[in-house]
């Protein structure tokens, strides 16, 4: 397998038709080696217009190239920005950000993924980021204000104590709601106590874990 030509179909197949056209990330896209970043026995999934499986849970999972891409376009990271990632995975997403921004905390729930990731972003030579076992839903207020936010799957709204944790002019990106129709969310924080959101496009995630469901029950 060719992965560099694997590499370079993904970008003009999957991740410029979606839109991706930010010269900074197709960039970045074409030189962290996304396949470092799968698991061993789905290395050959890596630039495939998937999901792919990381652990035992079925939300446990690798997001799509092109949703990764627009993701990143959508969050805007800047060279001085601070950012929280949550939802680790593997570290690819955390890799990235790191490329792009100053520094980068990336929360995971899951212990055996914290270790894989902690492992890949090393190996990677990815040295502004810290992984750590933590509820992504509470966030990390010792650690903020984040001048950027990024959910990397789905939850069913995006808590409070997250938009408070970003700095003012700080954007949050999430994938919001329930299939079959989910909306990529941007925050952004345009005062003290003022947000500012718009739903740019469509798409399916599997949930983060941690995140609590509202409850259907009506009278």
């Amino acid at each position: 397998m060719d992965l560099n030509q694997a590499r370079f179909n993904m970008i003009e197949q999957q991740i410029r038709p979606w839109e991706v056209l930010d010269p900074n990330v197709l960039a970045l896209l074409s030189t962290v080696r996304r396949e470092d970043f799968a698991p061993l026995a789905h290395k050959a999934l890596a630039f495939v217009d998937m999901e792919i499986p990381l652990g035992q849970a079925p939300n446990q999972v690798m997001l799509a190239p092109r949703v990764q891409a627009r993701l990143l376009q959508d969050l805007a990271v800047r060279k001085t920005d601070k950012v929280l990632d949550i939802g680790t995975g593997s570290g690819f997403m955390a890799a990235l950000l790191g490329h792009q921004a100053a520094k980068v905390l990336s929360l995971e729930l899951d212990a055996t993924l914290v270790a894989q990731a902690q492992t890949n972003l090393q190996q990677a030579g990815v040295i502004n980021v810290t992984v750590r076992q933590a509820d992504g839903s509470q966030g990390a207020a010792a650690d903020g204000p984040f001048d950027a936010i990024l959910l990397s799957g789905s939850v069913a709204e995006v808590p409070a104590i997250l938009l408070q944790q970003l700095s003012i002019g700080g954007r949050l990106v999430a994938i919001v709601g329930d299939e079959p129709m989910m909306r990529t969310t941007l925050i952004t924080r345009s005062g003290e106590n003022s947000w500012t959101t718009t739903e740019p496009w469509d798409c399916n995630a599997p949930r983060l874990s941690g995140f609590a469901e509202p409850s259907r029950f009506k009278f």
